[in-house]
């Protein structure tokens, strides 16, 4: 029986930028392989510095790799003929357009892929009640919360139905227990139509309780993945109660092991920088 294609594959990817001193090029990515099977939840940690972001914006085609190849569902991405149309983008820092109103906000890629403002302005309200923002149309961003505003770029990216949802460190600017909620609002919507994920965290403990892998990168330069764990714990999870749990601290324990050395290598690179 013929295997399907993964959601997202990126192989053997190399990228290389121009050194800042100008001395030659630097190399961020060294042969990294990396894949995202469908409906599946996979999580990328690793040291700071090391390269996530980069794979990130390759896996969106928002940058091409210096050598390597990137396919989704099976068909070959090139960044030069434009992103990658199958995945929504929710970046760290919010992109919200801060003149427009929450409701706004939410349907303005609806609007800009010529939706009409009737049916754009309903498919809106109800994301904004998915997300729990019902009553809070009418509000601007700068009215919001840090997590009311997280809770209307989730409702933005998934009103377009991407198939790949790629998220940068969506969390990482929240208080722990805001982001703990987030994560398990995360959790709810993901389970109703099990989306493809590739999520950036610098949080192990996060990536753990998200995911159903973890991918582990070594530390830059040239840093590719050195552990690929399967996350076995049952779902639904909730993300503050699975912490608890033994399977859940041999989890975490396995793959700190892995990432320690890398932690400590980049830590030292960068007091010697």
């Amino acid at each position: 029986m013929a295997t399907a294609a993964p959601a997202l594959a990126l192989d053997d990817i190399t990228c290389r930028f121009a050194a800042r001193d100008g001395g030659g090029a630097y190399t961020a990515v060294a042969n990294a392989t990396l894949r995202v099977g469908v409906g599946e939840f996979v999580s990328v940690v690793g040291p700071t510095g090391c390269g996530k972001s980069t794979l990130l914006n390759v896996a969106a085609g928002l940058l091409e790799p210096s050598s390597g190849a990137v396919a989704v569902f099976g068909e070959p991405l090139r960044a030069s003929s434009g992103v990658n149309r199958r995945a929504g983008y929710m970046f760290q820092a919010d992109a919200l357009m801060p003149w427009r109103t929450g409701l706004d906000n939410v349907v303005a890629g609806l609007e800009f892929r010529g939706v009409p403002r009737s049916k754009a302005a309903a498919e809106g309200e109800e994301w904004l009640r998915r997300v729990g923002l019902a009553g809070f149309g009418d509000r601007y961003p700068h009215q919001m919360s840090g997590g009311m505003r997280k809770r209307l770029a989730l409702a933005q990216t998934l009103i377009l139905s991407p198939d790949i949802l790629l998220m940068d460190e969506p969390f990482s600017a929240l208080d722990v227990q805001t982001r703990q909620l987030m994560e398990n609002e995360l959790l709810a919507l993901w389970a109703e139509d099990k989306k493809s994920v590739l999520f950036i965290t610098h949080d192990l403990e996060e990536a753990i309780a998200l995911s159903d892998r973890v991918v582990v990168l070594s530390a830059g330069p040239g840093t590719r993945p050195i552990g690929d764990f399967r996350i076995d714990l049952p779902r639904p999870r909730d993300v503050s109660e699975i912490r608890m749990t033994p399977a859940f601290l041999a989890l975490h324990k396995e793959i700190w092991a892995a990432m320690k050395e890398e932690v400590l290598k980049a830590y030292q690179r960068q007091k010697a920088a």
